[in-house]
């Protein structure tokens, strides 16, 4: 009972981390696409949704730990539960995935990119993801040999899902989707080491002049180093977990649930705590948006801290503070 409260306390922090950095990229990445109107932000969006329902998800796992003794959790219910939670993280991986495939269309077809992913495709991309997602979540409740014939609280993967899904899972999705990402990454760096090196040899030759000197894509290696780091952030998280499910499969008598759901479970969770942090830190925008609406915040709370205790003090000394509060107002609308 005492591990499971622990647990349970674990995971409402890691709830509240994930949904709070997720509504904060989420947040800024909107305002960046009412000023931009870009098709990758709309991805990035997406992928912050998608780990903010999951944070959603886990939260309702909270009770279950928390008071598994004085109210067990419904087989039903929780089956519900994990199902949203599979969808929510099936819908993380699979944007993730569709993020590397954008970058990796803009690198290989920089003249057709805008007429491939226009706002038609990308709706459709997004649309399909989100039927992917919950058919893999809901699959084990249309198929019964993914379900456990007997169920024991607390609410967790392995107490309604067969280590058969898990396999499934694995087999199906994780590897075919590593392997993709593994193929965006090689080709994306050997296209922009083309690129680098026939800069270099026109800069060798002399064709270029000092009035004219073309870029050395930046942008290519930018999208390099964020694929590069996306396929990080994945496999470290996910992939102790499906090959520890995997062994479990293949050894009946490992018992290795408590690993796989107290350790290696959370750990894959974490990626969507991981996924704003990587794109507050690498992009350059989702940055400054962040930046710009941490200084509307502090100025806003300086402007009302102001006003309260202007509101405060007399009549005369309202007055002055007043006038204080008018100057430092003009004063940060000039910067």
């Amino acid at each position: 009972m005492e591990s499971s409260f622990s647990f349970g306390v674990i995971l409402a922090v890691m709830a509240s981390l994930i949904i709070v950095a997720n509504a904060l990229v989420a947040v800024a990445v909107l305002l960046l696409i009412h000023k931009n109107d870009g098709v990758s932000l709309c991805f990035t969006l997406n992928l912050a949704m998608a780990d903010t329902l999951l944070g959603v998800a886990i939260s309702g796992l909270v009770t279950d730990h928390l008071s598994s003794l004085a109210w067990p959790t419904q087989k039903t219910l929780c089956t519900l539960r994990m199902a949203f939670v599979t969808s929510s993280a099936a819908a993380s991986v699979l944007t993730v995935m569709l993020i590397a495939f954008d970058r990796y269309l803009a690198i290989k077809q920089p003249l057709r990119y805008f007429q491939i992913m226009n706002g038609l495709m990308a709706g459709t991309c997004i649309a399909g993801l989100w039927l992917v997602s919950y058919l893999i979540g809901f699959l084990p409740l249309g198929v019964t040999v993914f379900q456990q014939t007997t169920y024991q609280g607390p609410c967790s993967f392995f107490a309604v899902f067969h280590p058969r899904f898990m396999l499934t899972l694995s087999c199906i999705g994780f590897f075919p989707v590593l392997l993709l990402f593994v193929f965006f990454y090689c080709d994306m760096l050997k296209i922009a080491s083309v690129h680098s090196q026939q800069i270099r040899k026109m800069e060798h030759t002399g064709a270029v002049t000092g009035a004219y000197r073309p870029p050395r894509s930046p942008s290519d290696f930018k999208a390099v180093r964020t694929v590069a780091v996306l396929i990080g952030s994945f496999t470290l998280s996910w992939t102790p977990f499906l090959i520890t499910g995997i062994v479990q499969v293949a050894c009946q008598e490992c018992h290795l649930y408590l690993v796989l759901e107290r350790y290696l479970w959370l750990l894959g969770v974490g990626n969507s705590l991981l996924n704003p942090l990587i794109y507050a830190y690498w992009q350059k925008e989702v940055r400054q948006q962040l930046y710009q609406m941490a200084l509307g915040v502090k100025k806003g709370l300086t402007s009302f801290l102001l006003l309260l205790s202007a509101r405060d003090g007399g009549p005369e000394e309202s007055k002055e503070r007043s006038c204080y509060i008018t100057t430092i107002s003009h004063s940060q609308l000039d910067d």
